[in-house]
C-alpha cells in the first residue's frame, strides 16, 4: 500500500470515529481491512468511501443484519426448497486458503418461495462466510466464486429484478470480497451477452472475471485440489450440473452437503440461544432492497435487451411470451 493510500486510510479512520454509536456497534471485526475494501470500491476517494460505509452501516442497523444468523428459515422443507432453487454453496478452499463459493446461475429458478426468503438466505451465506468461513485458521479477507452457466435460458429474464437486488446488496454492503469470478459451462446465450456487457464493466471488475473453457477443470486444478472443485467442474463437457443435481452430499448446492449443514445448524443454534427472549417465528425476514447505481442498472437493461434480441434472431420470440419481470 502506497503512502497516498495509507493517508487515505488514516483520514477515513478519523471520519469513522465521529459516527453515531449504533453504527459503531455494527462496525467491528477488522476495521482497517473494511476501510481498505470500501476505499477500493470507490477508487480511493475518501468522501465517497465514507458515505458508502455509513450507508452500509445504516442498512445493517435498520434491517437487523447483525442478528440475521439467528433467524432460521423454517420449516426445514421450505429452507430445502430455497436451497434447491437458488443454487449456491461452499465447495472448499484454494491452495492459498481462499474459500471457493459455487453458484449455479443457469439452473437457479427462484420459484419455490418469495423474494424475501431468497434475499434472507443469500445474506445469511454472506454473513456466515465473513464471520466463520473467512476465519479458517487465520483471517482471510476474500474468496473466489465459480459461476456455472449450465442451463442458462431466455427465461432467466423472469429473475432479473431479484438478481439485480441481490447483486446490489453485495456491491453496496460487501464490496471487494471476491478475488476472482470464474465462469464455466457457458452456453452461446451467455457468450453473446458477454461481448456486449464486458465493455460496460469497470476495468477493476473486468480484470476479476475469467471465462474458462468447458467446465474449467484443468485450469481450476492449478489453484485448488480436486476435492475443492465444485461438483459441476469434475466432469468434462457442458451440462455438468445436470448430472449431479440430486446427488446429495457430493453436490455443494444441496442442503445435505457438509457446509450447508454446518450453516443450517449454526443458525438454529444461534436462534435457540435467543429463544428465551424472543421465540422463533415462521416467516421471512424483510430486508430493504437498495436501488442499484446507474451503471449497474444500465448493465441489467443491456442484458435484458440482448436476451430479447437473441430470442428474435433465433425465431424464439414466442418463448418470451408470458415472461414477466419480477415486480412488473
Amino acid at each position: 500500500m502506497g503512502i497516498a493510500n495509507e493517508e487515505a486510510v488514516k483520514e477515513f479512520q478519523s471520519l469513522m470515529e465521529e459516527i453515531d454509536e449504533p453504527l459503531k456497534n455494527s462496525y467491528k471485526g477488522y476495521p482497517k481491512e473494511t476501510l481498505v475494501r470500501f476505499l477500493k470500491a470507490r477508487e480511493w476517494n475518501v468522501a465517497k468511501a465514507h458515505k458508502m460505509l455509513v450507508d452500509c452501516l445504516q442498512w445493517r442497523v435498520q434491517n437487523g443484519i447483525d442478528n440475521i444468523l439467528s433467524k432460521p428459515i423454517i420449516p426445514i422443507d421450505l429452507y430445502r426448497a430455497v436451497r434447491d432453487s437458488h443454487l449456491q454453496g461452499f465447495s472448499g478452499y484454494t491452495k492459498q486458503g481462499l474459500p471457493v463459493i459455487a453458484i449455479g446461475l443457469g439452473l437457479s429458478t427462484f420459484d419455490k418461495a418469495s423474494a424475501n426468503y431468497y434475499v434472507q438466505s443469500h445474506i445469511q451465506m454472506n454473513e456466515y462466510r465473513d464471520r466463520v468461513v473467512l476465519k479458517h485458521g487465520r483471517h482471510i479477507g476474500t474468496c473466489l466464486k465459480i459461476l456455472d452457466m449450465t442451463g442458462l435460458k431466455l427465461s432467466a429474464l423472469n429473475n432479473i429484478k431479484l438478481l439485480t437486488a441481490i447483486s446490489t446488496i453485495d456491491d453496496l454492503n460487501y464490496p471487494e470480497k471476491t478475488d476472482t469470478y470464474y465462469i464455466v459451462n457457458a452456453p452461446y446465450i451467455f457468450s453473446a451477452c458477454w461481448k456486449v456487457v464486458k465493455p460496460l464493466l469497470q476495468e477493476r471488475t473486468r480484470q476479476k472475471i475469467q471465462v474458462l473453457q468447458g467446465c474449467g477443470r484443468d485450469e481450476l486444478l492449478k489453484i485448488m485440489d480436486y476435492g475443492s472443485l465444485p461438483h459441476f467442474c469434475r466432469r468434462e463437457g457442458s451440462g455438468s450440473s445436470k448430472h449431479y443435481r440430486n446427488e446429495g452430499t457430493d453436490n455443494c448446492f444441496s442442503l445435505d452437503h457438509a457446509l450447508h449443514q454446518q450453516l443450517y445448524n449454526y443458525i438454529n443454534e444461534k436462534a435457540l440461544t435467543k429463544e428465551s427472549t424472543s421465540p422463533i417465528k415462521q416467516g421471512s425476514m424483510h430486508v430493504d432492497f437498495p436501488e442499484p447505481n446507474p451503471e449497474d442498472a444500465e448493465i441489467m437493461k443491456t442484458i435484458q435487451t440482448e436476451f430479447q434480441k437473441l430470442g428474435n434472431r433465433n425465431g424464439l420470440a414466442n418463448s418470451l411470451k408470458g415472461v414477466k419481470i419480477n415486480g412488473d
